[in-house]
Formats: C-alpha cells, sequence, structure tokens
C-alpha cells in the first residue's frame, strides 16, 4: 500500500537544486555589491568629516595630518569597509582599500575613498570571449559588466568635499585695496 502513492520525482529535485543554489548565489554576490557601494558612502563620509574636524591649516602640523591622522583614518575605513576579514574580503574580492592624502585648497579640502576590487572571474560566465559574450545588440554597459567580472574588477571612488574649520578669508583682487 505505501508503494503506490505518488511523490516528487527526486530527479526534478536533483537537477533544479544546483540551478536554484548558482541563482542564490548571483544575488547574495550582487546584493554584497549594493551593500559596499552604501558602505562606501558612509566610510567617505566618516573620512571627511574626521578630516574637517581634526586636520590643521598651520603647516607645523602638515607631517602629522598627513601620516597618523590619514593613516588612522584609512584603518578605520579598511576596518569599517570589511578589508581587515578575510571572509568579507574574499567574498567581494577586494584588492585595495585607500584614503589618498585629501588635496588642500583654501576653502574646500577633497578627501577621497578608494575601493578595488579583483575580477571575481566566474567560471560559467568567463568561459566565452568578450566579443562573443557582448556581441549586437548589446553594448557598452556589457563589456563593462564583463570586464568587472573576467578581467579588471572595478575601481570604486567616492569624494567629499569639506569645508575647512575655520571660516574662509574674504577674497579680495589683488591691487585694490
Amino acid at each position: 500500500m505505501r508503494f503506490n502513492r505518488k511523490g516528487q520525482a527526486t530527479t526534478e529535485v536533483v537537477l533544479l537544486f544546483p540551478v536554484f543554489m548558482i541563482l542564490c548565489f548571483f544575488i547574495a554576490k550582487i546584493f554584497a555589491l549594493l551593500v559596499l557601494v552604501q558602505k562606501l558612502e558612509i566610510a567617505s563620509y566618516y573620512a571627511a568629516r574626521r578630516w574637517q574636524l581634526e586636520s590643521h591649516r598651520n603647516m607645523n602640523y602638515y607631517t602629522w595630518d598627513n601620516s597618523f591622522l590619514r593613516s588612522d583614518i584609512e584603518r578605520k575605513v579598511r576596518e569599517y569597509v570589511g578589508f581587515n576579514r578575510y571572509t568579507t574580503r574574499n567574498f567581494l574580492k577586494l584588492y585595495r582599500v585607500s584614503v589618498p592624502a585629501p588635496v588642500r585648497a583654501q576653502v574646500w579640502n577633497l578627501v577621497t575613498v578608494q575601493v578595488t576590487t579583483s575580477p571575481a572571474r566566474i567560471k560559467l560566465l568567463c568561459h566565452y570571449p568578450r566579443n562573443k559574450v557582448c556581441a549586437r545588440p548589446y553594448g557598452r554597459a556589457c563589456l563593462r559588466g564583463y570586464d568587472f567580472l573576467c578581467v579588471s574588477g572595478a575601481k570604486l571612488e567616492v569624494t567629499k568635499y569639506v569645508p575647512n574649520r575655520d571660516r574662509p578669508i574674504q577674497y579680495q583682487l589683488p591691487g585694490l585695496q
């Protein structure tokens, strides 16, 4: 009597399970990249605000600002983005996280946070050549996506403009006094 009941065919389940897992993996990767972009925005805000509040206008402190303060900001940004954790760095294929020396101007400072990723090199997607995958009707977006996945990775960069702490000097035309 037990053998007469109908049930799910195991071959369907066995064949669809790997497809389901691949789909889940791709969705997780895309979601993780979206989270990385949001974390990069938050980290750049932190770096810009901290540079605004702790950097000096006096040139005597220039070496302290560019050595200690910038390296401390970079260390905190690396930790927040997840570069220090092996699993996060490996899953997102993070290659480098850096905070270059901010560009100082008379009124504004430009603080930049850069994240470079390695290519994912997913064998299933990178098996075919670039010109066949991105043939007509696909365009430049397909080429950039293929390069991101298979060739070069990506470089994400966020720049924040922050004012100096003190009030800016009133602009005067030279020679008019």
